[in-house]
């Protein structure tokens, strides 16, 4: 049986403008830059300098105004107050220049742009005499080649893929006939299939010595015991003392067991810190990049425009057609600029809350003297939402006398001494970092001794606090560690 019934509902919904606040926020400068120039591009009523008056945003709201009705278009000079989009006072968030850094000239940085890794394979390629068809092999090989330099594929897979998504029909002896050609171009160990092949490659291109015969055998015949470092076995299976053993092991653990990592490291990345913080006269001072902070304003020839439209007499359909492009457009630049001065703001305001937590590290330079902070702790001295907090501290980077550090780095737990005080974490990975540091590699220390040395020194931190420590060290268990 159906019914009809009321149901009062009440949702909160965020606006566009609110929405694009939200995205502006948590872009990094480069990402923002490339943001700005997407919108001038789009929107023709956008314009970027400083000779030309700006419209204020603050002093207008797209909410007073109706959407245009393509159907109601006798009224469209009632439904638009052209006044409102004639205004040509400054926005106040201009005149916050001081909080700004001085980057008004634009500061280039020329690199030569990089070859890719793949295209680097291919043209070494072109020092070999191979015939089409096995440069087409040699090709699809290279292409099947990840980012770290190994093929993780299986022959007999791809000699089906060759056949069924290029049309090379060839078989599997013909394909490690190619990949023995792809073995020998550089970085060494490139086009391995597992880390053993990519050692062994690496090693038999060295020059043969006793050393690196011994490294050969023990990579060929013993390659779990080693990955295990069971060197006793190691010593007992070749017959050779400890030190033949170590100078061995020492040879195999220069080698690479990333060589197409090792191609990538060549491009530089361009950090651009969003903000700086000096210290002046014993005190800190924040500042925003100053390319967070373009000048925009709404273009001339719109508001021209829209004072030609509400002088005219006669406004014909055309025209009426016009004013409400002219004023989707107004509408969008204004928002844009609202949005700006909005993420201006909340940006420093954070950042300005993160410096006067952490006031004794950004003083000091010590990481011992970083406080535990949550987001909700910033959140609630400035009065924002922790997700908002999150987009501010994620992907974006502050320049301090100690470096360029990550924002979100100095967000950490806390843990209670032994004398009640509250550390951050970053204390304990520290300390703990520096222990492993200094342990006796012949015997290195399990989690439980880990944990009885922090004990000692007032840190009561469970087993497997300190593995996940020492995970997020990338620090391996102690068997690993161990060295001959």
């Amino acid at each position: 049986m159906l019914k009809q019934f009321l149901n009062l509902k009440l949702s909160q919904k965020l606006s566009p403008q609110q929405i694009q606040v939200m995205k502006l926020i948590q872009l990094p400068t480069q990402a923002f830059e490339q943001r700005l120039l997407e919108e001038l591009n789009d929107n023709p009523a956008l314009e970027a300098g400083k000779e030309e008056p700006e419209i204020p945003a603050d002093e207008y709201e797209t909410e007073e105004y109706e959407d245009f009705d393509d159907n109601e278009t006798d009224h469209a000079d009632e439904e638009i107050n052209i006044d409102e989009y004639l205004n040509d006072d400054t926005p106040d968030y201009k005149t916050q220049a001081n909080n700004y850094s001085d980057d008004d000239e634009e500061r280039e940085s020329p690199l030569a742009e990089p070859i890719s890794f793949h295209q680097d394979l291919i043209n070494q390629l072109n020092t070999f005499i191979l015939n089409d068809d096995e440069r087409d092999i040699a090709e699809f090989l290279v292409g099947s080649i990840d980012d770290t330099g190994y093929i993780r594929r299986s022959i007999p897979d791809m000699v089906d893929d060759m056949a069924f998504t290029q049309g090379i029909y060839t078989d599997e002896k013909t394909v490690e006939k190619i990949l023995h050609i792809i073995h020998q171009l550089e970085p060494a160990g490139v086009g391995a299939r597992d880390l053993q092949e990519c050692l062994l490659l690496q090693l038999k291109q060295k020059t043969p010595t006793q050393e690196v015969a011994l490294a050969i055998d023990i990579l060929e015949q013993q390659f779990d015991a080693f990955s295990h470092k069971y060197y006793d076995k190691l010593m007992q299976k070749f017959g050779v003392t400890s030190a033949e053993l170590k100078n061995a092991i020492h040879l195999i653990e220069k080698l690479n067991p990333k060589p197409g990592g090792s191609y990538a490291s060549r491009v530089t990345e361009n950090i651009v810190p969003d903000f700086t913080i000096r210290i002046v006269d014993g005190e800190l001072q924040l500042t925003l990049n100053g390319r967070n902070a373009p000048s925009l304003h709404v273009s001339k020839d719109y508001q021209e425009m829209m004072q030609t439209y509400k002088e005219s007499r006669d406004k014909s359909t055309a025209q009426r057609d016009a004013v409400q492009f002219i004023k989707h457009k107004l509408d969008s630049a204004k928002w844009f600029i609202d949005a700006i001065r909005q993420r201006q703001e909340t940006l420093l305001v954070t950042m300005n809350a993160i410096m006067h937590y952490q006031k004794d590290y950004f003083l000091e330079g010590d990481e011992a003297a970083l406080k535990p902070m949550i987001l909700k702790d910033i959140a609630d001295m400035v009065g924002l939402d922790i997700s908002t907090i999150s987009r501010v501290a994620n992907s974006k980077y502050v320049e301090t006398p100690y470096g360029t550090k990550l924002i979100k780095e100095f967000f950490s737990e806390g843990l209670t001494n032994d004398q009640g005080e509250e550390v951050s974490t970053i204390e304990i990975r520290k300390i703990l970092r520096e222990i492993i540091d200094e342990e006796d590699k012949d015997k290195p220390l399990n989690d439980d001794l880990l944990a009885e040395i922090l004990k000692e020194k007032g840190y009561l931190i469970a087993r497997r606090t300190i593995a996940k420590y020492r995970e997020q060290l990338d620090i391996p268990v102690a068997r690993m560690r161990r060295k001959i």
